[in-house]
């Protein structure tokens, strides 16, 4: 069983269990609690025989997953280096009519058929029209599940035809118990820095160790406490995450940055959870952003620092 989402297998059990087993779900949470993981697993369940060997996930015949397109090897390099590229996000409907032709045929090992799509909600506009319509007429024996930290991004009549499996954030025992497994290099102050910095989201808490992003977090908790004051600190900031970061790093950073925007929201009042809010959406619409347009660091580190700023304590505290 993953780590912290017991309530959630028995649904999914339960529901295994039906003698109508209702074939497309949405696994919707929070970014980086497990639903992926959680797909595959599933995914693995549904597919497997009795007595039948089963090959790796990734090698499963019965278990299909539509990709990105393959970016070019200079794409990938210019990528990498914060350079433009044409590397394109959305997943193709060239795709989803791939797999729809696969489903015409029938499983290779056994009697079902899993495919995951991840995430769901970044689907070309006719893919998504495609995707309805094997949505509406499954062939039998086949089972859609759909990976999303924004349900609200899919379209009504796709969330219509699927049952929605949801997932919260883990506790802080259930994080660090993942941190222990999957980053045993962390010793225990990284590891109780990168648990506070997560809010309950294991996939935060392993970029925070695996990108070393400790300074970059305490330099977004004082730009967050000094506000406007704290201009200087954005320069640390956009030092801390180097001339040319990885993508990968990026999007940790940004994840960072939402969680510590979330983790104040609870104890502040309700003039300032406002401005808190309106932070949280422009981070969101940021990380959203960043990968098309190819931010400079150095910009996006001002950028992030702007938005913590804008809801940082002083700033109430002024307009009292």
């Amino acid at each position: 069983m993953l780590e912290g989402h017991s309530s959630a297998w028995r649904e999914w059990r339960a529901a295994q269990a039906s003698p109508r087993m209702h074939h497309a779900w949405i696994l919707a949470g929070p970014k980086g609690v497990g639903k992926a993981s959680f797909a595959f697993a599933a995914a693995a369940q549904l597919v497997a025989e009795p007595g039948v060997p089963q090959p790796e996930i990734e090698a499963h015949p019965d278990i299909l997953i539509p990709r990105h397109p393959p970016a070019t090897k200079e794409d990938e390099k210019k990528r990498d280096e914060g350079l433009p590229h044409n590397v394109k996000r959305s997943i193709p409907v060239d795709e989803i009519r791939a797999l729809q032709r696969r489903l015409t045929t029938r499983p290779t090992l056994g009697s079902r058929r899993a495919i995951i799509i991840d995430p769901a909600d970044d689907l070309e506009t006719s893919a998504v029209n495609a995707l309805l319509k094997s949505l509406e007429e499954p062939p039998a024996g086949t089972y859609f599940l759909l990976v999303t930290h924004r349900l609200g991004r899919l379209l009504p009549t796709i969330r219509s035809r699927c049952r929605i499996l949801r997932f919260a954030p883990l506790s802080d025992g259930a994080v660090d118990g993942i941190l222990k497994a999957q980053a045993p290099q962390a010793d225990g102050p990284t590891r109780a820095a990168a648990v506070a910095a997560a809010q309950g989201s294991p996939g935060v808490a392993l970029d925070f160790v695996h990108e070393e992003l400790a300074a970059a977090h305490q330099l977004m908790g004082r730009i967050l406490a000094e506000g406007d004051a704290g201009m200087m600190l954005r320069g640390l900031l956009a030092e801390e995450l180097g001339a040319r970061p990885k993508r990968e790093r990026l999007s940790a950073v940004l994840d960072l940055a939402r969680a510590v925007l979330a983790a104040d929201l609870r104890s502040a009042t309700p003039r300032r959870q406002a401005r808190l809010i309106e932070a949280h959406g422009a981070m969101v619409k940021l990380a959203r952003e960043a990968p098309i347009y190819n931010y400079d660091p150095g910009l996006l580190a001002m950028e992030i620092g702007a938005l913590l700023a804008s809801s940082a304590v002083p700033t109430e505290a002024g307009n009292r």
